[in-house]
């Protein structure tokens, strides 16, 4: 048997080029201890935050394989949960950049999270319709709330109630009692999608934000404040209970759906509307943290800044408008004018305070109010931009100052042409405005010219300039050295789809959509402004075609010219005579782009087809065809030196091919949306591909072998593991299947967390039934005799069975722990059970076991009280559990009050005083050595 062929894997090296996804959001992070000087966004899978005083990048956050889609930062500033595109959530500690927990319940996109009060619960709603609540302290899930029937676009915590609210676009706003967890009432007066929610005037009023220009105004308020009349008739209360059958949705948008009456916990009704400016819909409704201003945008790129008054500000403007409405009355000779007429509008309690037009569409925004009263605004743009203004509240007339702009991370649109320098120590990229010159070491951005709408480019042999061909047929000549424009040539009538450089670095040939290739020269010609010559380029043949040019490639000895036809050929012609030699005819759709292998011998083409053709050059015979994505091949070229090529498609993926064997090596795997092109280094040692979703990918080669038998079980158990998460939740006994159910879905890894207590507890039973084995030879021996110890437990450092039952119980995820105990059957159930009631009584991990054990009782209830064997161990189980549980509260009660007690002595000493006198003396002795410098040079 011969051996098998070896490849050498590449692995993702760096992100780069982009400063934040389009598709996620923008929140203010604490950086250097100064909230609101750092940003936080996603960037694909990543999550870069950015120093927006210094415009340079300080920390990323690296994700796995998804694509971030929301970030949450927490109360404190220390933490930021980010939710992802397969509905996982992870939450990132911002000192060390490193993710402590990870939540998987959703299985849809996460559209909206937030952080309650203090912190200590997270809220997330999802594509698929579902809200969980998770326990941030305890890192697990509590419970998952059912009953919108789209997205979830927006989730609150309400401060002072433990309530929820949430909207959708089904139209919905629904309240959520996280007491009974079951939804008491469901606004539907919105007849689009509500987009975003608001709560303001201290959690008084609820402002929603439509697909039209209108911002709804509800006014909330409590039905336990409310005084009820006892001599109202039940009749008309049972009528007052039931406004949608009373009223006609046509006529009135304050529509409430009650699951009882007696369940009321609140009213919700409409008081009125502000406009907006904009007439489309709304994409981001929020406040900032104080609750002072409202601000919301839409598709465009104007922010609208609303100031909403405090209870105070508006009673000192209610007594103002009381006073003149006597005024006025006492001119008129009235006698009294009541005073339940004189009421402040909403436009007067919310009042439009200026809008911020940004440079480009905005797709989020955030922003923090700082004590003095300016306002601090920071956008993320459509265009991979990121822009912060700085807005005076206390102005007469309040104007926003860009304060700052990070742009030149990265292009404002897609990146459509690459290229490498000779050295591997520059790459090119060019997109519809700029072209830009990247150092592969350092991913620093050196160089950004202007030019017009690029599609193909390459480094002048030197690397001291670069060529450019445009949608618009020019030919571009940029300096490296000084970054301007040398020369513009009108090079085609249509776009310049391709260009070549020849193999003996002469000149080029480009191909354009005026069915014309045509061969250029390089020249010195006199520079007008300069002593010296300055590189130029002639035109010394031209080729007519039939069909429009979409690439053109030259053979590696120069003798042959290869040119993609829109008929869906490739001709090949001789590069001296221009002389037809091969036709090479297959593809159901036109030839996007080709290459030639290093010695000649093969010609690879992909086609808009989503094929690959494999020829020979010498008689144009195809090789074979290779089905190779899912989508268009957009870019394909070999390796140096090899007969191996990558390829890239509008499928997001890129794939490494050997046109030998005709077999799929690689595929790499990284961005989320179709890939336009890419380079390959002339060593081959290094890939850079450039996509859709605006980002730069670096792929590095390296030493690891890559075997693709290894390959095929990977791609299988990937397959697997997908299969695993499509698959229905099991039901849960006890369980109600309508608005709530487990917070956590079932994954390979709480499979796996299962085998592991099973495997544990397996071994346990061995070890007993070998220990009482042992003891019964023991005693027939009448001595000891040694007892063969487990290599496990020996592992262990010579534990228990029972003790090694509970080491794996503690690995397992806290996050995970019920969907694990949800795989795990019956039969280890009551092993399990017994080890509980031993560990408990010992006091170990009292906490973790009794919520397992509750978690176990609920959902196996029925088998465990049919059980007459469990009885005694639920009995056992139910003593020791309220002694330790007990004992447990006891502990935390004296810490408790342990702390207060020394908060009370601390703050009895006074040592704050202590401290203000030490300032005072620092600043007096500051103040006397100024006053004795300036005496100093008042001397001299």
């Amino acid at each position: 048997m011969g051996l098998s062929r070896q490849y050498l894997r590449y692995v993702p090296a760096a992100l780069f080029g982009l400063l934040g996804s389009a598709g996620g959001n923008a929140a203010m992070v604490a950086l250097g201890g100064e909230r609101g000087r750092g940003v936080a966004v996603a960037a694909c899978e990543h999550v870069f935050v950015w120093d927006l005083r210094k415009g340079e990048k300080v920390l990323i956050l690296k994700g796995l394989k998804q694509e971030a889609r929301y970030l949450c930062p927490s109360p404190d500033g220390l933490h930021l949960a980010v939710g992802y595109e397969d509905g996982s959530i992870r939450i990132f500690n911002l000192l060390n950049g490193e993710a402590n927990v990870t939540f998987n319940g959703h299985k849809a996109a996460v559209t909206a999270m937030q952080y309650d009060q203090l912190g200590g619960r997270l809220v997330s709603g999802s594509k698929d319709t579902d809200v969980i609540v998770w326990d941030v302290i305890n890192e697990s899930g509590l419970y998952r709330l059912k009953g919108h029937k789209d997205a979830v676009t927006q989730v609150l915590f309400l401060k002072e109630k433990n309530l929820l609210v949430t909207s959708g676009k089904d139209t919905l706003v629904k309240w959520w009692d996280l007491d009974t967890q079951h939804c008491f009432k469901t606004l539907v007066g919105h007849r689009t999608e509500v987009w975003g929610m608001a709560l303001i005037s201290e959690e008084k009023r609820l402002i929603t934000g439509t697909a039209d220009s209108e911002l709804r105004v509800w006014d909330i308020s409590y039905i336990q404040e409310e005084v009820k009349d006892p001599d109202e008739p039940e009749s008309k209360k049972s009528k007052g209970s039931s406004p949608v059958a009373e009223k006609n949705p046509e006529e009135d948008e304050t529509l409430e759906l009650d699951e009882g009456p007696e369940e009321r916990l609140l009213k919700c009704s409409k008081v009125g509307s502000i406009m907006r400016e904009g007439r489309d819909r709304v994409v981001t409704l929020a406040t900032d943290r104080t609750g002072k201003i409202l601000a919301c945008h839409g598709t465009d790129s104007v922010l609208e800044v609303f100031s909403i008054l405090s209870q105070e500000e508006v009673q000192k403007k209610l007594e103002k408008k009381m006073k003149k409405a006597k005024k006025k009355a006492k001119k008129k000779s009235e006698e009294e004018e009541p005073e339940g007429d004189v009421e402040l509008s909403l436009q007067e309690e919310i009042q439009r305070v200026t809008n911020i037009k940004a440079s480009a569409k905005i797709k989020s925004f955030d922003m923090i109010l700082s004590p003095k009263g300016e306002l601090k605004v920071v956008l993320l743009l459509q265009n991979n931009i990121i822009e912060s203004y700085l807005l005076n509240l206390l102005a007469q007339v309040p104007q926003a100052v860009r304060a700052s702009k990070i742009s030149i991370g990265g292009h404002r649109s897609d990146v459509r042409t690459l290229a490498f320098s000779s050295d591997n120590i520059a790459i090119l990229s060019a997109s519809a405005e700029s072209v830009k010159i990247w150092n592969r070491s350092t991913l620093q951005c050196i160089r950004t010219m202007d030019c017009e709408y690029a599609l193909c480019s390459f480094f002048v042999p030197g690397d001291r300039q670069v060529i450019v061909g445009t949608k618009t047929g020019k030919l571009q000549l940029y300096d490296l050295a000084s970054g301007s424009l040398m020369e513009t040539l009108n090079a085609h009538d249509g776009a310049v789809w391709s260009i070549a450089l020849s193999p003996d670095q002469r000149g080029f040939v480009t191909g354009g959509a005026d069915k014309c290739v045509k061969f250029w020269e390089f020249e010195l010609v006199k520079d007008e402004s300069s002593v010296q010559k300055r590189l130029s380029m002639k035109q010394v043949r031209i080729l007519q075609l039939d069909e429009d040019v979409l690439c053109v490639r030259y053979s590696p000895n120069q003798k042959l010219l290869a040119v993609s036809l829109l008929d869906c050929t490739v001709k090949i012609f001789y590069t001296d005579t221009l002389k037809f030699f091969l036709s090479l005819y297959g593809h159901k759709l036109p030839v996007l782009c080709m290459d030639i292998s290093y010695d000649g011998a093969l010609i690879a083409t992909g086609s808009a087809d989503r094929n690959v053709k494999i020829w020979g050059l010498d008689f144009g015979d195809c090789h074979r065809s290779l089905f190779a994505h899912d989508d268009s091949v957009m870019y394909l070229q070999f390796v140096a030196k090899s007969h191996l090529f990558f390829t890239a498609g509008k499928d997001g993926k890129i794939k490494q091919w050997d046109a030998d064997k005709f077999e799929h090596i690689q595929t790499l795997e990284g961005h989320h949306q179709e890939v336009w092109c890419l380079a390959l280094s002339p060593n081959g040692d290094y890939v850079v591909s450039a996509s859709h979703d605006k980002s730069l990918r670096l792929w590095e080669r390296t030493r690891e072998p890559l075997v693709l038998e290894e390959e095929r079980e990977m791609q299988r158990e990937a397959e697997y593991e997908e299969s695993v998460a499509k698959e229905d939740q099991p039901v849960v006994a006890g369980e109600t299947q309508g608005e709530t159910g487990l917070a956590g879905k079932k994954t390979i890894e709480t499979i796996k967390a299962a085998e592991r207590i099973m495997e544990a507890i397996e071994l346990y039973r061995e070890e007993m039934a070998k220990l009482k084995e042992h003891k019964a030879i023991c005693k027939a021996a009448g001595k000891e005799v040694p007892y063969p110890v487990n290599p496990i437990l020996r592992a262990y450092g010579n534990i228990t069975p029972s003790e090694y039952v509970l080491e794996v119980f503690k690995k397992v995820k806290s996050s995970e722990l019920e969907e694990s105990l949800l795989v795990l059957p019956f039969s280890y159930v009551p092993d399990l059970l017994r080890l509980f009631n031993e560990y408990i009584r010992l006091g170990a991990e009292v906490e973790l076991l009794c919520r397992a054990l509750l978690f176990l009782l609920k959902i196996h209830f029925g088998q465990i009280t049919t059980n007459q064997m469990l009885v005694t161990v639920i009995e056992n189980l139910k003593k020791t559990t309220i002694s330790r549980v007990s004992e447990a509260r006891d502990v935390l009660g004296f810490n408790m009050a342990g702390l207060q007690h020394l908060k009370r002595e601390i703050e009895a000493k006074d040592e704050v005083m202590f401290f203000a006198d030490a300032t005072d003396r620092f600043e007096e002795r500051k103040r006397k050595r100024k006053k004795k410098e300036k005496m100093i040079l008042a001397v001299v």
